[in-house]
């Protein structure tokens, strides 16, 4: 091993050798019980952000560990066609670079030139996420346009279509005139904006009588179809049945009664445009109205609006606004703060338009999935998800799945030129089997991305065909992802799984929140805060990154980045390569096959550390708490390991006998090689690195063998004991160190042991000469009298005096222990707050009670203590 770690240069060689040898991949094994994740298919459109990273990584930590656990395991990996936002990138990159649009090159030629990015950009993704370390199946990777995920659009859209669950209709739809397309409710983004009310009288024919309506969008009364207010509103009664005059155009429009009204809202009388506005369109349906479009695909004003013909939507606003203003019927203009609607993709304002669109048939699909959820079928991790995605799930309205583009997965119906039949199916049709015309047409819009995304987890395996990776792998065990996809995503591979397969398409489902800028913003372009996760690998190492993704990370919760946590990981990692470095050193003469004889008071406390941490590692990884169970390995390798158990053996390692310098090696080599494997789903690199190098069995550390708890509380005696020792080592240092005791100076160190830790005295006496640098250690009965001009410090085991003539000053030492006699104090008012808290009493397990009593014991002993040795002084 070098000297120095060097992540660049180990990374690739491992993963190299990983993938060449086939690590990644596991045949279908029935004698094994079966672990299998999809991963969420990012998008074509360019590369990975910090997001993927972590998503990624989550699902690499479980993979890894199960795999280490002895499970069948596969991760299919995969990309996503990404319908609008695909076509986009493409359209502009076409125009920025040869002046053309996607028209001039004609359908064929521009879907040839997305896949010719789509070829480009996955190869980018696919080299980010092996530099990330994840140990996917690429032999199984898959694209949500390959043929075989097409096979399963189509004879899905069929299957549905047959049932009577995919109709095509004429429905009011959100429309962006940037995209050029629909998109669904959810892709709808809604913030508050500022705008204006603008109140505009209608007459009412034949009399001189005006009503009054308020509308956030004046160009839209070009469409108006009526006014209506509400039932039994005095105001308006007697008008009800008559007409009004359209302001402007001069068409008439009834007044009507419905119920959607408010009364109280405005002035109580709302115009009613059927064609742009979905409520608008409810009402239309409720009482037959006439539809008049008057704003087009582009965003322009088109129909019959006179002068206003061709005006671009906002234009035709202030134009209107000022004639209004003009003929005296603009009553006033209000400033107005409105929700307004966006394309998640562009930011453009969408436009309400009544289009005939296909659509999925919700209720039986939704009522499935919901049933399932609550069954307990499919769990959210953590629970509280299970509320936000029953909420959407049983308010859903249907789902409009084509797209007015020209990338993704056409919609497979067909229609006869010649006598209309339509006719859907999974193959392109030629002959029409009403009246065997050639005249041929397939619907030219394609599906919704997120309609192939829905069929992931079963389609990756081989779905429609019965393969044995279907029938061993799903359901898949997990899906992982972020809480912003819920809706996009899970809700519909849940009722399409459901569906199609009979069960869900996983048994759980993790979701973890998003990462922010270190002010807790959520990283977007327009703040350009975002953050090259590429760029953090080249100067930090793929480790480094996996592990600041994953500490701190709660399920459900989102995190903030911050550079300083990466400079803490690298350290850690460094600890952990030098801490290696040197047991491997430290090894002629190793036995693997030798047998430890004896085990001092280290040895049992750090065998006992180890076995807690491999119970607690795993107890956290079965539940999804990846990060708590990285600062658990983070805490023992730093602390425990080569803060502590390192330096106690030194000694013996430079000193002690042949047999006692076996034993050490053999814990060594037995610890260092579990804690790898506990590493290794975070840490893949620095660990296979480190453990090549060790004593090992097998090719790769993939493969080793997950660690057993061996013998919990085998040495809890020793492990409660080397801890107060350790925290007795601490506090020598405290004292040196507020003494300004020269560092290389050893001092006499005198122990007075309570009762029943005498024997711990003993065992303890050498650790107190090697860490807490103590020139010689005398170990006195607790009756005996304690030794003047010296500073003391005491805790559950030990009083222990440390004598500084010509070093110590009385006023420094007196000062010192007032301070300590301040904290004990503090420490004993808050147990006995508790304590006479009825509440706590009433509701407190007996346990913890008696603990919160056991521990005001030991502040009142310590606190006497301190107390006389103040007197003392």
């Amino acid at each position: 091993m070098e000297t120095k770690y060097n992540p660049e240069i180990v990374e690739k060689k491992w993963y190299k050798y990983w993938e060449e040898n086939g690590y990644f991949h596991q045949e279908v094994d029935k004698s094994k019980k079966p672990f299998s994740i999809v991963m969420p298919p990012p998008n074509v459109t360019g590369q990975l952000h910090l997001g993927h990273a972590m998503d990624n990584t989550l699902q690499d930590i479980l993979i890894r560990y199960k795999r280490l656990s002895g499970y069948n395991t596969v991760w299919i990996p995969g990309t996503d066609h990404a319908g609008i936002a695909t076509q986009a990138k493409v359209e502009e990159d076409l125009k920025k670079q040869e002046g053309l649009t996607k028209y001039d090159l004609g359908r064929e030629k521009f879907l040839e030139r997305v896949w010719m990015w789509k070829e480009k950009y996955h190869e980018r993704i696919a080299s980010q996420l092996r530099l990330l370390g994840s140990s996917c199946d690429w032999s199984r990777e898959r694209f949500t346009m390959d043929e075989g995920c097409s096979i399963a659009v189509k004879e899905v859209f069929k299957q549905l279509y047959d049932k009577g669950l995919i109709y095509r209709g004429e429905y009011m739809v959100n429309w962006c005139p940037n995209c050029h397309t629909t998109i669904s409710d959810i892709e709808v983004e809604h913030s508050d904006k500022k705008g204006h009310l603008w109140h505009i009288r209608y007459r009412v024919e034949n009399t001189n009588d005006y009503i009054t309506i308020a509308t956030t969008r004046p160009e839209t009364m070009l469409g108006d179809a009526a006014v209506a207010v509400s039932k039994g509103d005095e105001r308006y009664s007697k008008y009800v049945g008559k007409n009004l005059i359209l302001p402007i155009i001069g068409r008439k429009i009834p007044i009507i009664e419905d119920e959607y009204v408010e009364k109280e809202f405005g002035t109580g009388a709302v115009k009613i445009t059927p064609s742009h506005d979905p409520n608008d369109f409810e009402i239309s349906m409720r009482h037959d109205l006439e539809h008049f479009i008057v704003i087009d695909k582009e965003g322009k004003m088109t129909g019959d609006v006179g002068k206003y013909l061709g005006m671009d939507r906002y234009r035709c606003r202030e134009t209107i606004v000022n004639d209004l203003k003009e003929a005296g019927l603009l009553v006033m203009v209000e400033d107005y703060n409105h929700s307004v609607g966006c394309c998640y993709r562009c930011d453009t304002t969408i436009e309400p338009l009544v289009s005939k669109q296909w659509f999925v048939k919700m209720e039986p699909l939704a009522k499935a999935a919901v049933k399932k959820v609550l069954d307990g079928e499919a769990e959210f991790i953590p629970e509280r998800f299970t509320k936000i995605y029953l909420s959407w799930m049983e308010n859903i309205r249907d789902w409009c799945v084509s797209r007015q583009l020209w990338w993704g997965h056409r919609i497979p119906v067909f229609y006869c030129k010649d006598c209309g039949e339509m006719i859907c199916d999974t193959k392109d049709v030629t002959v029409c089997p009403n009246c065997k015309s050639i005249k041929i047409e397939q619907d030219p819009d394609v599906l919704d991305t997120w309609f192939s995304s829905a069929l992931w987890p079963f389609s990756t395996l081989g779905w429609p065909e019965k393969t044995k990776e279907l029938e061993h792998f799903y359901p898949t065990s997990v899906l992982v992802t972020g809480r912003d996809i819920i809706f996009f995503w899970v809700a519909r591979m849940l009722f399409m799984g459901i569906e199609f397969m009979g069960k869900v398409p996983f048994d759980d489902i993790f979701i973890h929140g998003l990462i922010l800028d270190e002010q807790g913003r959520k990283m977007s372009k327009s703040l350009g805060n975002g953050i090259d996760p590429l760029l953090l690998i080249d100067e930090f190492g793929a480790d480094t990154l996996r592990y600041m993704l994953v500490t701190g990370n709660t399920p459900g919760n989102d995190i903030r980045f911050h550079t300083d946590r990466l400079e803490a990981i690298r350290n850690f990692c460094n600890k952990v390569w030098n801490a290696s470095r040197f047991v491997m050193l430290h090894l002629e003469g190793y036995d693997s096959e030798k047998s430890i004889s004896s085990y001092s008071l280290a040895d049992k406390w750090i065998i006992e550390e180890y076995n807690k941490t491999v119970k607690n590692v795993t107890e956290n990884l079965d539940k999804y708490e990846l990060g708590a169970a990285a600062d658990v390995i983070y805490e023992f390798i730093k602390n425990s390991f080569c803060d502590w158990y390192i330096e106690v053996i030194k000694d013996t390692l430079y000193n002690g006998s042949k047999e006692e310098i076996q034993n050490i090696q053999r814990i060594l080599v037995d610890i260092l090689s579990g804690t790898l494997v506990l590493l290794h789903p975070f840490m893949p690199f620095i660990t296979e690195e480190i453990w090549q190098n060790i004593p090992h069995i097998g090719d790769t550390i993939m493969y080793a063998k997950w660690p057993e708890v061996n013998f919990v509380d085998r040495f809890n005696k020793e492990l409660l004991g080397m801890e107060l020792v350790m925290d007795s080592i601490r506090k020598i240092r405290n004292i040196r160190a507020e003494m300004k005791v020269p560092i290389g100076k050893k001092i006499p160190i005198v122990i007075y042991p309570k009762a029943g830790f005498e024997q711990l005295a003993i065992d303890g006496s050498k650790y107190f000469l090697s860490l807490a640098k103590g020139l010689n250690i005398s170990i006195k009965k607790f009756s005996e009298k304690r030794i003047e001009k010296s500073a003391m410090t005491v805790n559950e085991a030990f009083e222990i005096f440390l004598p500084l003539e010509g070093l110590i000053d009385i006023k420094d030492e007196k000062m010192r222990l007032e301070k300590e006699l301040k904290e004990l104090k503090s420490e004993i008012d808050r147990i006995e707050n508790k304590l006479s808290n009825e509440s706590f009493i009433a509701k407190a397990p007996n346990a913890v009670i008696v603990k919160e009593k056991e521990k005001q014991e030991v502040y009142k002993e310590k606190f006497a203590s301190v107390k006389a040795r103040l007197e003392s002084i």
